[in-house]
């Protein structure tokens, strides 16, 4: 019985140790990367207050440069929550104060009703300014956005429609209501609104757009096309499409990650069960497709023609990692999912993908692929993947320490 004892003991010890030195090289990781960002976009910062203004970096021109955006770029949001995130992890009052004077060079974007983005560029800057500083105009912001957004919704069809047709690109492509995937990641600024204003109706539009895209916009196997365009006076679907991706029934990566991220979101949001059983349904998809690399950093679309020559998209895997991290929370195997995130995380921070101090015009990624089929930002660093990146290490930090 003592000999029994003894080996239980150091059994208990021993995994006592591992379980420990686990928590030692996770929190190591988590502030190795913490401490990256804040040197890396530290120097970004310091390049943006030598130039003088409100600067808002997208990504790396062809000559080699630092593209800046204008306030109606649908990734004008991304940079600021860049900010909030960098402020939030590491408490230091330079990200902050970045943080709201280009947030609040936003302002005017409440107003936007010609195309659907204004979630991504009012959620990402202002609604983490919200969560972070409680100030009440930020709010006010949130809800108008929301109320510029909601005039895109269209009610035979049930959807929130994503571009208008009667201007650019566009214009060729025989659309009348064209709905993108991308637009699940506009959902969460109208659940907020909800909260913020007690008005339901974004709520229920929210729900009806996730339920109409679960419905046309998936196949059998949990792929999703990227452009459904819908006939705005019958509801009818009236083709399925892709922009962005390699052909119309390919799986375009970022695509993907887009409907993981929104539906789970929505499940957070509804505590719909429909709506996890559809985000795991996606990841599975993701995470088991026989193209997706060994590192699970995805190429720019799941059926791209030349794997392996095809280009990486770091982007998707960085909001894939976020979204696994929240999906963790709420699924029956969430501690497979985190593991899954964790092997991501790992990947983006290796010197495959992370960018040395310095270098990459100062953004944390490298690798990300914008459109390829419309020949932009190819194999450059993108402003959201930084920003999905210090989302899913703030989302791993909150989990470790519970």
């Amino acid at each position: 019985m003592k000999k029994i004892g003894i080996q239980v003991l150091a059994i208990l010890l021993m995994t006592t140790f591992a379980h420990c030195n686990q928590n030692d090289l996770s929190n190591f990781f988590i502030q190795e990367n913490i401490n990256h960002a804040s040197t890396q976009i530290g120097l970004q910062l310091k390049e943006i207050n030598k130039q003088g203004g409100v600067l808002n970096p997208r990504t790396i021109n062809e000559d080699g440069s630092t593209r800046y955006i204008i306030k109606e770029d649908w990734t004008s949001g991304f940079f600021p929550g860049t900010m909030w995130y960098l402020y939030e992890l590491t408490g230091n009052e330079k990200w902050k104060n970045y943080g709201i004077k280009i947030t609040e060079s936003l302002d005017s974007v409440k107003y936007l009703t010609w195309h659907h983005d204004v979630g991504f560029m009012i959620n990402c800057s202002f609604g983490n300014a919200y969560r972070l500083t409680g100030n009440e105009e930020y709010k006010q912001v949130m809800i108008k956005a929301a109320e510029s957004l909601s005039t895109r919704f269209r009610h035979v069809a049930g959807i929130t429609q994503s571009w208008n047709v009667d201007r650019g690109w566009q214009a060729t492509r025989g659309w009348k209501c064209p709905v993108i995937i991308d637009n699940m990641m506009n959902l969460e600024l109208l659940f907020k609104a909800t909260q913020l204003s007690g008005d339901s109706t974004f709520y229920n539009i929210a729900v009806s757009h996730a339920d109409k895209t679960m419905q046309n916009h998936f196949r059998p196997d949990y792929s999703s096309y990227h452009v459904i365009d819908y006939d705005p006076e019958t509801g009818s679907v009236r083709k399925k499409n892709t922009a962005q991706g390699y052909a119309h029934e390919s799986a375009w990566a970022r695509g993907q990650a887009w409907g993981l991220y929104g539906y789970t979101v929505c499940y957070r949001e509804t505590n719909d069960p429909q709506y996890l059983k559809m985000a795991e349904q996606i990841a599975n998809f993701i995470l088991n497709h026989p193209n997706l690399p060994q590192d699970l950093i995805p190429y720019w679309d799941f059926d791209a023609p030349k794997i392996p020559e095809e280009p990486r998209d770091v982007s998707a895997a960085a909001i894939i990692a976020s979204a696994l991290y929240e999906l963790s929370l709420y699924s029956n195997v969430g501690n497979e999912i985190k593991l899954k995130a964790d092997q991501i995380m790992e990947s983006l921070s290796s010197s495959e993908y992370k960018a040395e101090i310095g270098k990459n015009n100062y953004f944390l990624l490298m690798h990300s692929v914008g459109n390829l089929p419309g020949g932009g930002e190819i194999d450059v660093p993108l402003n959201y993947a930084d920003y999905y990146f210090l989302e899913a290490l703030n989302r791993k930090r909150k989990l470790e320490q519970k």
